[in-house]
C-alpha cells in the first residue's frame, strides 16, 4: 500500500483527545462509541480523509470517494469495502483500525456510512465528518435515510458529499451550513416533492 504524503494540520481543535489509543489500534478491532464535544465546528483547514462510501445491507457499493492512491484501482478499492464491511457490520462501535487506516462508520437501515482517514489522522474529526454527511442527508431525505430513497436522490448525495470534502479535504462540518449552500430548507417542515430536485439543478447551474 502506498502512503498518502502527509499534509501540514493548520488547526488542532480536539488536543490529545483523541490520541492515546494505541493499545486498541490492532488491526481490524473495532473500538468503543466516541462522544464529540457540544457545538463542535471546524474551520477550513487541511485535515484531510482518505475516502467515503457508503454501502447497502449486503456489502454492496451505493457510493465511494477516495481521494488519493492508497487503493489505486477499482478491484483493491472494492476488496477494501468488503474487508471493511465484514469486519464492522456487526459491531455496535463505531470505530475500527484496518489495513492501518482509521474507519469510522454508523448504520441506518439498510445503509452503512464510512469514513476513512490516514493511521495518525485524528478521530474525532473523522467522526465530525461523519456525523456531518448523515446529518445532512437525513435532513435531505426527510428522516427517511434508507437505501430505496438514498438511490433516488444519489445526485443530491454526491453534492452533499463534496461540500463536506473536496479532494480530500475537509471544508464543512455543520450539517446546517451544507443544507443552506445546497439551499435546503432548514426549518422542521417536510420538503416539496420537487425540493431536492430544484436543489440539485440549482447548485449545477451555479457550478457551470
Amino acid at each position: 500500500m502506498q502512503k498518502a504524503e502527509a499534509r501540514p494540520r493548520q488547526h488542532d481543535h480536539f488536543g490529545g483527545a483523541a490520541r492515546g489509543r494505541g493499545a486498541e489500534r490492532a488491526a481490524g478491532v473495532p473500538v468503543g462509541p466516541m462522544e464529540i464535544p457540544a457545538g463542535l465546528m471546524l474551520e477550513p483547514s487541511l485535515y484531510t480523509v482518505k475516502a467515503i462510501f457508503i454501502l447497502d445491507s449486503f456489502g454492496q457499493r451505493l457510493l465511494a470517494k477516495y481521494y488519493d492512491d492508497t487503493f489505486p484501482s477499482m478491484k483493491e478499492q472494492k476488496s477494501f469495502e468488503r474487508n471493511v464491511f465484514n469486519k464492522t457490520h456487526k459491531t455496535d462501535s463505531e470505530i475500527a483500525f484496518l489495513e492501518g487506516l482509521t474507519i469510522v462508520y454508523k448504520s441506518s437501515i439498510d445503509l452503512f456510512f464510512y469514513v476513512v482517514g490516514s493511521p495518525h489522522e485524528n478521530e474525532l474529526m473523522l467522526m465530525s465528518v461523519l456525523t456531518c454527511l448523515f446529518e445532512s442527508l437525513n435532513h435531505m431525505l426527510r428522516k427517511n435515510v434508507e437505501k430505496r430513497t438514498l438511490v433516488e436522490n444519489m445526485d443530491g448525495v454526491f453534492l452533499v458529499v463534496d461540500e463536506i470534502v473536496d479532494g480530500g479535504v475537509i471544508l464543512e462540518s455543520d450539517a446546517q451550513q451544507v443544507i443552506q449552500k445546497l439551499n435546503f430548507r432548514v426549518d422542521d417542515s417536510s420538503l416539496s416533492e420537487h425540493s431536492v430536485t430544484q436543489a440539485v439543478f440549482s447548485k449545477l447551474i451555479l457550478m457551470a
